[in-house]
């Protein structure tokens, strides 16, 4: 399956990958905190699922874009998909320069290449002016048949049998 512009695929596949990611990541922050003698372990986990829901709405709102732009090819919506993907490419890249763990820089760098993904595609649809996405592959000229029996064909200077024609 070539994704040229399906962008509502690319986004679902993003908010799915992102939001695994981030329960993994949240997870071994409660974990490394949540330790004999350090009080702060609830705080954390508060903090950690409310960033969590934060980032599941927004990978969300970038989903239904993605549906949106793709179902309606417009121009506009692929424009603020693409804005909203550069916010998180610069989010993303930030995290990348100061993660903590690898598993943190892994999830900023998976992150990274999906928004560039999704980029792309939206810029795919923003260059096709709302149409079709049409490469020199797909385009193809119709063949045209000959006519095999004698019957069907006519002779230029026979009159035509169909009242529409000449």
């Amino acid at each position: 399956m070539k994704l040229r512009y399906q962008t509502a695929i690319a986004t679902l596949i993003q908010f799915i990958t992102m939001t695994l990611l981030n329960v993994g990541t949240a997870t071994v922050s409660v974990v490394t905190t949540c330790k004999p003698g350090n009080n702060d372990c609830i705080s954390n986990l508060i903090v950690s699922m409310l960033y969590f829901l934060l980032l599941a709405a927004w990978f969300g709102a970038i989903w239904v874009l993605g549906i949106a732009t793709q179902q309606l090819r417009s121009r506009r919506l692929a424009l603020l998909l693409i804005a909203g993907e550069s916010a998180i490419l610069l989010v993303a890249a930030f995290n990348a320069l100061h993660h903590t763990d690898i598993l943190g820089l892994l999830t900023s760098l998976i992150d990274i290449a999906l928004a560039l993904w999704v980029i792309f595609l939206a810029s795919r649809l923003v260059f096709a002016n709302g149409g079709r996405i049409v490469t020199k592959h797909t385009v193809r000229k119709a063949r045209v048949r000959p006519s095999s029996s004698r019957a069907t064909r006519r002779h230029p200077d026979e009159p035509s049998k169909d009242r529409r024609l000449p």
